[in-house]
């Protein structure tokens, strides 16, 4: 028996009020189908038998909808299909938590290529962790989509990525992501797109990654996500295990998110230029909290909270080409020695900085290591350090003073339980100096003064 066509609403009647055209809802009544839960039932049953059959009817239900210019309006059910295929301008909603989508495998769910745009919004997307095919990067896959809209979607059970976007722009937001086996949102090439106030958790090797595949401007917008439970299954020593992961996209935006439970880092920013990292809560993170690595220039780390983590904050690479950030206003507390691999420069370090770089106005509390991280080896030039806090630290600034190491100012801070020393030189990782923390430093490129020990 054929997909019956009261099983997918067409959300397309008209009123006309004023002279003004508007959409109106076309519910299905008590009346005219006394028996919906059994009509759902007899759609999933035919759809286990016959799944291409089924697939292609939604498919061309799909395609009428979107050349009428209207939604396709899924009844609460679960309907039970796999390889669709979405053309432009398709709108597909249901009930909230009732609406279910099941991927039956042998393929992908849904996918769509170069076209102009696409809106999900209600649904319950499963992918019963079935196998994906080798094109398939996730369980939904859309490249060069102008405008992609997902909005209050729960997408969850996907053997690779959640949901892939390439070459993409639109919003994805109040969506819930969870159980991807690689990362819940994968966005590469992506122009403008904004990724707002959604729930990732449980996911395998990264929550939301925001790459290019070459260094360029990105604009992407990542604000309001709660992130947690991201594992690095497939190991490594970063590219893995992160909650937020930007990756030669410039001009990023991460900002007031809520992150916790991440293998490596809450917030990684690889090679990603004028990246803003603002009000974030990174807790008990597996490495280093917020890193900004290799080969950026630009970066604002500002007004974040960071509690439990083996690093806090890391402004690294100069070697590679990384420089030129503002380090201001943050919180960092309850770090510990242990991370997950060997570092050269070690763990339990509450902010690094490199190069081109103010450090100024922020609280750290429980280092175990070193407080303040200053250069390393010669990697070191114009770096200031003003109006910190640093309490509970072995050594409260190491600054390095090895051979090539550039200038640094050290001023108006304030340092507390610092039994090894305040402000120490450092030749690598081996201390070279005695306490310089009240002035009168030994080197040339070092301004320390007016600092005090409480």
């Amino acid at each position: 028996m054929p997909l019956r066509r009261d099983m997918l609403l067409f959300l397309a009647a008209s009123a006309v009020a004023g002279g003004t055209a508007r959409a109106i809802a076309s519910p299905l009544t008590a009346a005219s189908q006394p028996d919906l839960r059994g009509a759902i039932d007899a759609v999933e049953y035919r759809a286990v038998q016959s799944g291409d059959r089924e697939t292609r009817q939604l498919e061309q239900m799909i395609k009428q909808a979107a050349a009428e210019n209207v939604p396709v309006f899924l009844p609460p059910g679960t309907y039970r299909v796999s390889n669709l295929t979405l053309p432009d301008n398709t709108h597909i909603t249901g009930v909230p938590g009732a609406s279910r989508i099941v991927y039956t495998g042998d393929g992908h769910l849904f996918a769509a290529e170069n076209i102009r745009r696409i809106e999900l919004s209600n649904l319950v997307i499963d992918g019963g962790n079935r196998w994906l095919g080798d094109y398939a990067g996730g369980l939904l896959q859309f490249t060069g989509v102008d405008e992609v809209l997902i909005d209050n979607c729960e997408i969850g059970g996907s053997r690779k990525h959640g949901l892939q976007l390439e070459r993409c722009g639109g919003r994805i937001e109040r969506s819930r992501i969870s159980g991807a086996a690689q990362s819940g949102l994968y966005a590469v090439d992506s122009t403008d797109l904004s990724i707002v106030a959604n729930t990732i958790s449980d996911c395998g090797n990264g929550g939301i990654l925001v790459h290019r595949w070459k260094k360029a401007e990105d604009g992407t917008v990542v604000s309001g996500n709660r992130i947690s439970n991201i594992r690095a299954n497939d190991g490594g020593t970063g590219q893995n295990g992160n909650g937020i992961n930007v990756f030669r996209a410039d001009g990023v935006m991460v900002v007031n998110n809520h992150i916790s439970d991440c293998a490596f880092t809450a917030i990684r920013a690889n090679s990603a230029s004028d990246i803003q990292i603002s009000s974030n809560q990174c807790r008990r993170s597996g490495e280093t909290a917020i890193y900004v690595e290799f080969a950026f220039e630009g970066a604002v780390v500002s007004a974040n909270m960071i509690d439990g983590a083996a690093n806090g904050i890391s402004i690294a690479n100069f070697d590679e080409g990384g420089r030129l950030a503002s380090v201001t206003g943050n919180v960092v507390r309850n770090l510990t020695l242990n991370g997950p691999y060997t570092h050269e420069v070690g763990f339990g370090i509450g902010i690094a900085a490199e190069a081109d770089t103010l450090v100024s106005g922020n609280v750290i509390e429980g280092a175990p290591r070193w407080g303040l991280q200053i250069g390393w080896g010669a990697y070191l030039r114009n770096v200031v350090v003003s109006g910190n806090v640093v309490r509970k630290a072995p050594v409260g600034c190491a600054v390095s003073v090895a051979e090539g190491a550039g200038t640094a100012v050290i001023t108006d801070n304030v340092f507390q339980e610092t039994a090894e020393g305040a402000v120490l030189g450092f030749e690598w990782d081996r201390k070279v100096s005695g306490e310089m923390a009240s002035g009168g430093s030994p080197y040339r490129q070092l301004t320390v003064e007016r600092n005090r020990i409480s």
